[in-house]
């Protein structure tokens, strides 16, 4: 009976801790509201008071990157021309979600110059965070663009430039919030981060170049060898 009720009680905790897991997911979700529309206080309390979670961040960066897939897709042609059947999915992702790690991590590398004090942690949840109004916007965007006529589509095109100016100012916003600067300081470290950014780059393209070099010599002379045996 000990045993039993020792198994439920686990059972029970455990259901509880799952309970509790969800909830705070979903109240982080949730709170990606609160950030978008007073972003001072959101940016703040998103870190230092523990209202972001991770799995709220990735689930973000995951909407966005299929936000950006689907209006490749499915917007209509009138406003965006794209071969549909030359569309590679995971290609179109990785190339937004590979520069935004490159500057999530290139913020990270420079906050050692800047006596910044986020860390690398804090500058992924925040520019995650920052990606909430694009989905917002442009996801009933892709509806809509199928309903405009040509010559409404300034509408479209306003409603698709508002998305994109307000994810800049979040995420400016949300860096200067995490590293404690003020908007000057902020903008010189935006444009190192992207000289930052850049440098990366060029070190992984020249490393995967020196790599990719280095296994063509040793295959052809694993052939040269092996013809000469033979």
């Amino acid at each position: 009976m000990s045993l039993a009720k020792s198994a439920g009680n686990q059972a029970s905790v455990r259901s509880e801790q799952r309970s509790a897991g969800w909830a705070r997911y979903t109240d982080s979700l949730r709170y990606g509201l609160h950030v978008i529309t007073h972003p001072f206080d959101g940016f703040w309390d998103l870190i230092h008071e523990k209202r972001g979670t991770l799995a709220a961040a990735h689930t973000f960066l995951l909407l966005f990157l299929v936000t950006r897939v689907l209006k490749l897709m499915l917007t209509s042609f009138q406003f965006i021309s794209v071969p549909i059947q030359y569309i590679n999915v995971f290609e179109q992702m990785a190339s937004l979600a590979f520069p935004f790690i490159i500057l999530c991590l290139a913020n990270w590398a420079m906050t050692t110059l800047f006596d910044g004090k986020g860390r690398f942690r804090d500058i992924y949840m925040a520019m995650c965070y920052a990606l909430v109004p694009y989905v917002l916007i442009q996801l009933p965007l892709i509806l809509v663009s199928n309903i405009l006529t040509f010559e409404e589509g300034s509408f479209y095109h306003v409603l698709m430039s508002f998305s994109i100016i307000w994810c800049v100012f979040l995420a400016f916003t949300g860096l200067m919030e995490v590293h404690d600067y003020g908007p000057g300081k902020t903008v010189i470290f935006l444009l190192v981060t992207v000289v930052g950014a850049l440098v990366i780059i060029f070190l992984l393209l020249t490393f995967f170049s020196l790599l990719s070099d280095a296994a063509s010599y040793f295959i052809s002379m694993y052939r040269e060898i092996v013809f000469r045996l033979n």
